[in-house]
């Protein structure tokens, strides 16, 4: 399964996260190999509702998705952090599939989606520079801010303890083969 966390207009745009550029790059190659599988996986893109006035917004611009789901691929809508909170999306998933997951963003969407699905009892894989967030301000800290290319790399280090597998954009060409 290819679940797709939040790729949106809003926060892949002129306003999202720093790595916008390459990571909306590298989710389109996500996207083409998978679909271009002798055995495409189950593809299912997740859209996160924000609340009033964020960029996210229902009706809002950037709540559309960024890369365009094709015939079949379900678009699921959440509320929530975890993509399995609120949504159908454990009965589209199996507990003993295997899930590769990418989007936005890195330390919400990401952090919760993979830790639930292991929970489960999937067995899941995140790949580097595929999943992004913004830079996070440290209020308690005096204001001073952790680019978020540090961000990602601590949730990467916490997912992968857990049991998260990390993988290379370089190893996506064996990823959905047979």
């Amino acid at each position: 399964v290819l679940l797709i966390l939040a790729a949106q207009v809003g926060i892949l745009g002129e306003r999202g996260v720093p790595a916008a550029v390459m990571v909306r790059a590298n989710l389109e190659r996500v996207l083409a190999t998978a679909r271009s599988a002798v055995h495409p996986p189950l593809i299912v893109h997740v859209r996160h509702c924000g609340g009033t006035g964020d960029v996210d917004e229902p009706g809002a611009p950037g709540h559309a998705l960024a890369l365009e789901p094709a015939p079949g691929e379900p678009v699921l809508d959440k509320r929530k952090n975890n993509a399995f909170a609120g949504t159908p999306l454990g009965t589209l998933v199996a507990r003993d599939a295997e899930l590769v997951v990418v989007g936005l963003q890195s330390d919400f969407c990401v952090r919760a989606t993979c830790s639930a699905a292991l929970g489960r009892g999937n067995s899941v894989l995140l790949i580097r520079g595929a999943h992004a967030t913004y830079d996070r301000e440290e209020i308690w800290a005096g204001g001073t801010v952790t680019p978020a290319q540090e961000v990602e790399a601590e949730i990467e280090a916490e997912l992968e303890e857990a049991g998260v597998v990390l993988l290379e954009m370089s190893d996506l060409p064996a990823l959905f083969a047979e």
